[in-house]
């Protein structure tokens, strides 16, 4: 007997970790139908410290759970860099997001970019701008996304496309 997938049903808040440009976005999904309700890129400079700048991150990250009340959050999974610094910096990004998350009790997904592009674009390789492209033309939106909200719709997305119910 085939078993069919039960589609993801509710909103789902994808974020792209960064210390300085976190992309943030709201996913509704109804069925097979996906409809992008908000997306942002916090972006934060140089003049800001790195404190700061992780405070400010779990901060909007708490924000959009109150406001839009996301069923789950879809994240990147942390990825292997050669620098220790940039590693350091990008776990302390995604920490400040997550435990937005865990404060509230939203459950949490994490993705690798290699499966987010695979999910959306059908091609793990794929370049920024075919992700951007492909999500815009997918969900109908006037133009292409920023790469830092195209990359947080996507994670979203990918987690609509590949969850299954425990």
């Amino acid at each position: 007997m085939l078993l069919k997938k039960e589609p993801f049903k509710g909103k789902i808040l994808g974020v792209d970790p960064s210390l300085r440009g976190t992309g943030l976005a709201i996913l509704e999904c109804d069925g097979r139908n996906y409809k992008l309700l908000h997306s942002e890129t916090l972006t934060l400079g140089n003049k800001v410290s790195s404190i700061a700048c992780l405070g400010k991150i779990h901060e909007l990250v708490a924000h959009l759970i109150d406001l839009w009340q996301p069923r789950h959050l879809s994240c990147e999974e942390t990825i292997y860099v050669q620098n220790f610094k940039t590693a350091q910096i990008m776990g302390a990004s995604r920490g400040a997001a997550l435990s937005a998350a865990a404060i509230r009790d939203l459950p949490v997904f994490e993705y690798a970019p290699l499966r987010v592009k695979q999910a959306v674009v059908g091609f793990g390789r794929a370049s920024k701008e075919q992700m951007s492209t492909t999500l815009a033309q997918m969900l109908g939106l006037p133009q292409a996304l920023p790469f830092d909200q195209a990359d947080a719709l996507g994670l979203a997305l990918c987690h609509a496309l590949t969850w299954t119910p425990s």
